[in-house]
């Protein structure tokens, strides 16, 4: 089987070969992803002890300490609502900003080929607002926060659209939902203001047949079931021990695909080899045990989380011993 054919039969639970990978070389990779080119981001002068400072094409202001991180929002594109009348976001549909993913799609047959997007309506309508004033907005101001949030997805289905006619086989979105012990904000509130919009979005992509992947941070257990329903494929968590193996095994096996490296926060973190390859065969077996269902992931940014490479080398190892079926 190709790495796309393996891939497919992971996320639809048909009988591959083996797991997913996504590994660093020397290991195998089964996933290529393509990315949005749109407007470069327009760097901006430090203030304070900020090593970096820019501002994206969305026109939020972002800032960070280190060489090395992502940054963190420091000044949102809307910070008034009267700003909102006049606010254009970026036009996520001219298929121009897909060409060059479009073309490397078309030079590999052999992977999976995922297009990047930025976020869901959360993702993206946080960081206009910044977090801090989005999260009051919810309660104090839902008219505005609503027409935000349509402004947002309307462009979202753009992109859905380039992709689906770009040749991607899967969509992947960052939606960073969970603090470390629960959902960010009450489920009930999730499912009456964002619950619709997850429905829209992954409905969309359904429709042109692609896979739906979504990566969150955080404890987001009590939203699973929903996320499932609303049409998402693949979630990919970092964190799984934050959500108990056996809990996603038991109440999610079979129903949704999981991609996870051995939990970033506590087993890498502990340096022992023996707890990194046991917990790697136990993410195999409790998560990858109904003819598919598991992807072994790799975290990509070992200096972020105070790693070197050998720590996940072990998982990687242990990833390609015992993800092999039969």
């Amino acid at each position: 089987m190709t790495s796309r054919e393996i891939m497919k039969a992971v996320l639809d639970f048909a009988g591959p070969e083996r797991i997913g990978l996504t590994l660093p070389d020397p290991y195998p990779n089964d996933m290529m992803d393509g990315g949005w080119r749109g407007a470069t981001s327009e760097p901006c002068e430090p203030r304070g002890n900020e090593l970096r400072r820019w501002r994206d094409e969305w026109g939020v202001t972002w800032a960070s300490l280190t060489d090395y991180d992502k940054g963190e929002v420091v000044e949102g594109a809307i910070g008034d609502w009267a700003a909102l009348d006049d606010y254009r976001p970026p036009d996520m549909g001219r298929p121009t900003d897909y060409a060059d993913a479009a073309a490397a799609f078309a030079d590999d047959t052999e992977r999976f080929r995922v297009g990047q997007m930025p976020g869901f309506v959360f993702n993206i309508a946080r960081k206009l607002r910044k977090l801090d004033h989005y999260l009051c907005d919810l309660v104090l101001e839902p008219a505005p926060v609503a027409r935000l949030n349509a402004l947002v997805e309307g462009e979202l289905l753009k992109a859905i659209d380039c992709w689906a006619h770009a040749g991607a086989d899967a969509i992947m979105f960052p939606e960073d939902w969970g603090t470390q012990d629960r959902l960010m904000i009450a489920p009930a509130m999730w499912r009456e203001i964002f619950k619709p919009h997850f429905q829209t979005l992954a409905g969309r992509g359904r429709d042109h047949g692609l896979y739906v992947i979504m990566h969150s941070c955080g404890k987001t257990t009590d939203i699973i079931g929903d996320l499932i329903e609303c049409g998402i494929h693949c979630l990919q968590f970092d964190q799984p021990r934050l959500h108990g193996i056996d809990t996603l095994a038991d109440r999610f096996g079979g129903k949704v695909t999981f991609w996870c490296p051995v939990d970033i926060q506590t087993t890498l973190q502990t340096r022992d080899a023996a707890k990194i390859r046991d917990e790697a065969r136990l993410l195999v077996d409790r998560l990858g045990a109904d003819g598919g269902g598991f992807v072994g992931g790799y975290y990509w940014g070992n200096e972020a989380i105070g790693l070197t490479p050998d720590v996940q080398d072990v998982a990687c190892r242990a990833f390609l011993e015992f993800g092999r079926y039969g």
